[in-house]
């Protein structure tokens, strides 16, 4: 099983999304052209997937600390 957790964009240069995790960044190939730096996205296989609201986003990650704080 694979637990998707949005990360922020905080770099786009030539088709390449470098995505903050707090405790880590990782680079992305960018299929489509409507990201932009300070968006929040899912990654999976070295791609963007999708891009989630930054509420949404927020929200999950404030959840899955709470989880790996509890382990």
């Amino acid at each position: 099983m694979c637990l998707m957790v949005p990360g922020k964009i905080i770099e786009l240069k030539a088709g390449i999304a470098t995505v903050d995790y707090k405790s880590e960044k990782r680079k992305a190939k960018v299929i489509e052209d409507n990201y932009q730096k300070g968006d929040y996205v899912i990654i999976q296989g070295g791609m963007v997937l999708q891009k989630i609201e930054r509420k949404e986003a927020l929200t999950a990650l404030r959840l899955y600390n709470q989880a790996i704080k509890q382990n």
